[in-house]
């Protein structure tokens, strides 16, 4: 039992990372030019949204990978790697549409955490 705390822990932060991410990847270019008056124009930088990125990949293959076995399912699997599949196209393959895909892939992560925390909820845990 102790481990599925754990894992609906991670789900949630896994959710919220993800969420952060779509968000700052949505909301950047409308309020690029207003940073640096608020003295957050460190948001801009790339290295933030590697961070986030990192942040969500860690959580959500760690967090995926501990409640597989209890579960079984694979949809939550496969939309995390649709979410990574939507940024790394964003990012590498589709620029130009880029400020769309990104975000989807953020809030796409997020929705493979929120399964995830719902089909590890609803099964048996032995």
């Amino acid at each position: 039992m102790k481990h599925f705390i754990k894992s609906e822990k991670l789900d949630q932060l896994g959710m919220t990372a993800s969420l952060a991410c779509a968000v700052h990847c949505a909301v950047l270019p409308f309020v690029l030019t207003a940073l640096p008056l608020f003295g957050l124009s460190f948001l801009a930088h790339s290295w933030v949204e590697l961070v986030m990125i990192g942040l969500s990949l860690i959580i959500g293959v760690y967090s995926l990978s501990t409640s597989y076995p209890k579960h079984k399912k694979l949809l939550p699997i496969m939309v995390l790697v649709t979410g990574f599949g939507l940024m790394a196209t964003g990012h590498h393959l589709i620029e130009s549409i880029e400020s769309i895909l990104i975000p989807m892939g953020g809030f796409t992560i997020a929705g493979a955490h929120y399964i995830n925390w719902k089909y590890s909820r609803t099964c048996s845990h032995k």
